[in-house]
């Protein structure tokens, strides 16, 4: 029985592996639909190339400095219990590698390609596993102060904030040291349109990402026996909370549109093993409007040119969510409870603190010793010539 339960554990979290690793797919072709033509090469690229560094990253450092386990014995070893450490490892790689695919939607378009390789090492291997032990592996102590004194740990069940809100404020960083694409913002106070070069590719891209969500979500359970029906259920009132506020506030907008489902399964991530799905309803509306309204903001008025929008999509929907689990997973809100708004508010804010810090530091750096933007000229051109010395339909561009 023990064997069966080992290897039914291991399949399950597997799928939920292959599930998020799928998402990976739904970052490459949200980006490839919102950038310009010129670029859409380069969106793919990135996110394979990002996932890849991210493993190497994340199985020599990263996992080890998260939880303090390596994989550096023998593959006996490592095929213990069905070589569920090992499925587990893939499983949180997946996580992990989202880092760098958040940050690669916010500085698109203009940055260079191996100094983002660079930072995605770094970002995996360190900024982002230290605050992954604290909030999922008790380092440091944080949780236990925090539920001294709150009565609570911080409650992140599948990464609001672990993932998604860092993700967010690591690509804040990065797109204010990089500055704003070339004539996005005129000097005159004009502000140049870039619209997306294929809407269906963008809502391919956000349907990818929603279905795999599911995996994200429901699978951080991490064992079978722990499996949940109301993740599921929050999970999906959340993503059709966040895509029906998108539509009304954005106007019919398909951009919006399709990044509304992804806004709500932002946010319900934390708190998605403890609220009513009707609270969750609440949840995923509010991010829906959040990042409609912030997307507008911060590109119209504060001309922070974000290209999809990764910190209102999920720096700021990622923060709510860690906000929202500790209201509506009360028993108040109708939620199960056993959770703290006072911790939620302080390892939420610890974690953006951290993250935003860690990508002012390392993309800081790199833009003093390496440079992060490509010239003029290559951004003229457009990244898939520059980079890849092609672009995404060559037949179109031959002069017959």
């Amino acid at each position: 029985m023990d064997a069966l339960k080992q290897g039914a554990d291991a399949l399950f979290i597997l799928l939920g592996a292959v599930m998020v690793l799928a998402m990976h797919a739904g970052f490459a072709f949200l980006e490839l639909g919102t950038v310009r033509r010129k670029n859409q090469v380069n969106a793919l690229v990135k996110i394979l190339a990002d996932f890849s560094v991210s493993t190497v990253a994340y199985f020599l450092v990263g996992y080890t400095v998260a939880y303090g386990t390596h994989f550096f014995v023998g593959a006996d070893q490592l095929a213990l219990n069905s070589g569920y450490d090992l499925v587990k490892f893939f499983f949180l790689l997946t996580f992990a590698a989202a880092i760098p695919a958040i940050v690669s939607g916010g500085i698109a378009e203009r940055a260079r390609f191996w100094p983002q390789l660079m930072a995605t090492a770094v970002i995996v291997g360190l900024v982002y596993p230290a605050f992954e032990g604290i909030a999922w592996n008790q380092h440091y102590g944080v949780q236990a102060w925090l539920k001294e004194r709150t009565g609570a740990e911080f409650h992140d069940f599948a990464g609001s904030v672990v993932v998604h809100a860092v993700g967010g404020w690591i690509a804040l960083g990065a797109v204010l040291l990089l500055g704003a694409r070339s004539n996005r913002y005129r000097k005159d106070g004009a502000i140049s349109a870039h619209p997306p070069s294929s809407i269906p590719f963008l809502a391919l891209g956000a349907w990818i990402l929603a279905v795999g969500w599911f995996g994200f979500n429901v699978m951080s359970a991490q064992t079978l026996d722990k499996i949940s029906g109301l993740v599921a259920v929050n999970s999906l009132m959340a993503m059709v909370g966040g895509t029906l506020a998108a539509l009304v506030v954005g106007k019919n907008d398909p951009g919006f549109l399709h990044n509304g489902p992804l806004a709500g399964l932002v946010a319900v991530c934390a708190g998605s093993d403890l609220m009513h799905p009707l609270g969750a309803l609440v949840v995923g509306a509010s991010a829906g409007a959040i990042f409609v309204y912030m997307f507008t903001l911060t590109q119209n008025r504060w001309k922070i040119d974000d290209v999809l929008g990764v910190w209102p999509l999920h720096g700021l929907c990622g923060t709510w969510g860690g906000v929202a689990a500790g209201i509506f997973g009360s028993q108040a809100f109708g939620g199960i409870g056993g959770v703290s708004l006072s911790a939620q508010l302080i390892g939420t804010a610890l974690g953006v603190v951290w993250a935003l810090a860690g990508g002012l530091v390392v993309y800081g750096a790199l833009k003093f010793l390496v440079g992060l933007r490509m010239s003029q000229e290559e951004e003229f051109d457009g990244a898939d010539l520059s980079i890849h010395n092609i672009t995404a339909s060559p037949e179109r561009e031959t002069n017959w």
